[in-house]
């Protein structure tokens, strides 16, 4: 297990498998319309597609840390606490209007446990001189 946290290479690939997740579901939901309810349709399309942007940009951050990721801590350390702050956002949500879903279920666990998990694993890794 010692291994796993040590292995440059394996955190890179966990980093760009991890990052098609905001990457795929940003680009969603900027070219298809979805709809909030309770909103105005044109306020909760501007608003999806604006969030929707910055969940892409997040992915795509992370997917520019990955070359040098043993280098990139305040990097990877600022996308996870956006990342996590997102998540808790979310998750009050879900208190507050008792709605839950598996896209949620999946989206709080990227969002609070697997994106932690790897700021920390990065965290780990050693840079070579």
């Amino acid at each position: 297990m010692t291994f796993i946290f040590k292995s440059r290479a394996l955190l890179q690939i966990a980093i760009a498998v991890a990052a098609c997740v905001p990457v795929f579901a940003g680009g969603y939901g900027i070219f298809y319309d979805a709809e909030i309810g309770g909103i105005q349709p044109v306020l909760s399309y501007n608003h999806i597609h604006y969030l929707s942007g910055l969940l892409l940009a997040i992915g795509l951050a992370f997917w520019a840390c990955i070359p040098s990721i043993e280098r990139r801590t305040t990097e990877v350390r600022l996308l996870t606490m956006l990342v996590f702050i997102g998540g808790l956002a979310r998750f009050y949500g879900v208190i507050m209007h008792n709605e839950f879903s598996p896209s949620i279920a999946f989206a709080l666990i990227m969002e609070l446990v697997i994106t932690p998990l790897i700021c920390l694993w990065q965290s780990k890794i050693k840079i070579n001189n």
